[in-house]
């Protein structure tokens, strides 16, 4: 009996973990992968009025109007970012579109348009430290009208770090897979109320790290071996 309960409450509270994961829902969100070398993939999930409101893009945001895609894909596309993929959704009564798009150099990423209001600074020094550092500036506050929002909306940016992270302002913490991410309501965003986020991170990447760490273990393992080896022989031989 105590075994079943106890089995009930565990997965009541994974349920309840879960739940609390997936209600975690944005109407404006971006999310980069960043790369040691500058170069990012960059996931946009946004509603399209605030895709209208945030960024100016000329969509009905009337969810029962046809939505072009290759107007988004076309908006997105530019001399610095590439667009990988384009996809659509509803949520809420509400179209949503996401886009993957590709971009070498992050630091350039605000020379296209539909990023213009955000700047990136990313500074190798010369104590193997990256500083990385993105402020979301004023939007385009194209007016929607009533499309449903009550207020308790918010737009999230989340970085994903490829390196150990030594230093940032998240003030959620380091979630797991390396992630810091920065939130507001949505209406603070429109006011454009200040959201700016640092990190230094380290320039050798968690991998390479993972990868030279096992490297010195096989090789402390060999060393070893070999030493026992060496000691058998040479206990024999006297």
């Amino acid at each position: 009996m105590r075994v079943a309960f106890g089995l009930l409450l565990l997965s009541t509270m994974l349920l309840s973990a879960c739940s609390s994961v997936m209600s975690r829902k944005y109407e404006y969100e971006e999310e980069v992968f960043l790369a040691l070398d500058r170069s990012a993939t960059v996931n946009v999930n946004a509603s399209v009025p605030a895709l209208v409101a945030l960024r100016g893009l000329d969509l009905p945001v009337d969810p029962n109007a046809r939505l072009d895609l290759q107007k988004v894909r076309g908006f997105y596309e530019t001399p610095v970012t590439r667009v990988a993929s384009v996809t659509s959704s509803r949520r809420d009564g509400r179209r949503y579109v996401h886009l993957r798009i590709e971009v070498a150099n992050i630091q350039r990423l605000s020379e296209a348009a539909p990023f213009s209001w955000s700047a990136t600074a990313f500074i190798p020094r010369s104590d193997g430290i990256i500083f990385y550092a993105h402020r979301w500036n004023l939007p385009a506050g194209e007016d929607v009208g009533d499309v449903g929002w009550n207020g308790t909306e918010r737009v999230a940016f989340r970085l994903h770090i490829p390196s150990r992270v030594t230093f940032h302002d998240s003030p959620s913490g380091i979630e797991r897979g390396n992630i810091l991410v920065w939130e507001q309501l949505l209406t603070d965003r429109l006011k454009n109320v200040v959201l700016a986020g640092q990190v230094r991170m380290e320039s050798e990447s968690i991998l390479n790290r993972t990868l030279s760490l096992f490297a010195a273990m096989m090789a402390a393992v060999v060393v070893t071996f070999a030493a026992a080896i060496w000691f058998v022989k040479t206990r024999k031989v006297g």
